[in-house]
């Protein structure tokens, strides 16, 4: 089996995801084909050159459905003969793609991929696609059902993790996205969105709150707890679900929460033929992939187990990784994998993550695939982890290491 490297990553910054936002007036198909064309004109790829655009994307409706993948393909600048597979894995289909990427590339199923995904949240709304799941009575009830906010409640609350703690590892992450940015951590992956006319729509992750502080996040009412104490009363569901538990302790708002945003991301992965055929120098091998499922009601700690399955997989300890990426899509998201396996706080997240600057669903698995490498570059370092929670249930987990 031959090595899967990465040789190139990069991501557009994070729009607000509202009406006011800068990237409203883009659709989810100029965004991908803008990435897309990125990458082709940084790497100098003419013609049919890689097999396949692999492409996340969560809410596959409107102007995201169909094979989405496909249609940024044609509406860039990449060659017509080259396919597009649009793929989903919940808030893990961007990374999902990578590894699908890289394990086809591992197998001799073509040379070289590009493989990201998108998500414009401010356009083509959360759950707008009707998912079984949720909206299926004979199936939500007996997978007791709950929004992934009271998942995240529920977390915290079997885990012993305090609103205090929450708002904490949030301010935090602002702290540290803005000093990414000032910085200047993320020039080597983060392209200028622009319009028609050459002219800058967006150059930052323009949702970041730098000036929060804890009193600011205190004033926050906890967004979860109507819907869980109240109709339709999720918290019941929870509690029959885990009847130890006398209360759901709300403790998640929208400062400690993911925010809702736009952004794409992608990564071209290749065989060492592939890369010397082109002249290009891979930047790490993907050394290992996982993924899990998980119990479908508390649904958001994946991370754990599927830490536990890749570093079994591959005879690796904890202490075998040098620093981690863990999708923040709630604070006891993070919380409980740092609890978990005992890792210092200083190696997770070392530039923030989705709490200052937000989740596009279907791109952040690549987003912080390449914030992994990046960060492992600038401090010399060799391995890394990259992980997500799922919805309904699952993890996914990317082991990358520097050559």
């Amino acid at each position: 089996m031959t090595d899967a490297y990465i040789y190139d990553a990069l991501r557009t910054p994070r729009g607000k995801g509202r009406k006011d936002g800068s990237l409203h007036e883009v659709t989810s198909v100029r965004l991908s084909a803008l990435t897309l064309n990125a990458i082709k004109e940084r790497n100098n790829l003419e013609g049919h050159v890689v097999e396949d655009v692999i492409w996340g994307n969560v809410t596959q409706v409107m102007e995201q459905g169909g094979c989405l993948a496909r249609s940024a393909v044609l509406a860039s600048d990449l060659d017509e003969r080259i396919p597009g597979l649009a793929i989903n894995r919940f808030c893990a289909s961007g990374m999902e793609a990578v590894n699908l990427a890289a394990n086809q590339v591992k197998g001799g199923a073509g040379d070289a991929y590009i493989a990201g995904g998108v998500e414009m949240m401010g356009r083509v709304a959360m759950g707008s696609d009707g998912a079984a799941i949720a909206v299926d009575p004979s199936l939500a009830m007996d997978t007791y059902f709950v929004p992934q906010g009271i998942s995240a409640d529920i977390i915290a609350t079997e885990y012993g993790f305090t609103r205090d703690q929450a708002d904490a590892l949030a301010m935090e992450s602002q702290r540290r996205a803005k000093a990414a940015w000032d910085d200047n951590r993320f020039a080597k992956s983060v392209i200028t969105v622009r319009d028609q006319n050459g002219l800058a729509i967006l150059d930052h992750d323009e949702y970041m709150r730098p000036g929060t502080d804890m009193q600011a996040l205190g004033s926050l009412n906890p967004a979860f707890q109507m819907m869980g104490e109240q109709m339709p009363g999720f918290d019941k569901v929870a509690m029959m679900k885990y009847p130890h538990l006398e209360r759901i302790n709300h403790i998640h708002h929208a400062g400690n929460s993911s925010g809702i945003v736009d952004g794409a991301a992608a990564l071209l992965i290749g065989n060492k033929e592939f890369g010397e055929k082109h002249g290009l120098k891979p930047r790490a091998r993907i050394k290992a992939t996982a993924k899990i499922g998980t119990d479908p009601t508390i649904m958001l700690t994946g991370p754990v187990p599927v830490t536990e399955k890749i570093l079994a997989d591959n005879g690796m300890k904890i202490s075998d990784l040098d620093l981690f990426e863990v999708n923040e899509a709630f604070a006891s998201v993070v919380m409980r994998f740092q609890q978990a396996f005992d890792v210092d706080p200083e190696l997770v997240n070392v530039n923030g993550g989705s709490i200052a600057m937000g989740h596009p669903l279907g791109a952040t698995g690549a987003i912080i695939i390449g914030t992994l490498l990046d960060e492992l570059e600038r401090q010399d370092k060799e391995t890394g982890l990259a992980t997500l929670c799922i919805a309904s249930g699952m993890g996914a987990a990317t082991i990358i290491e520097r050559v």
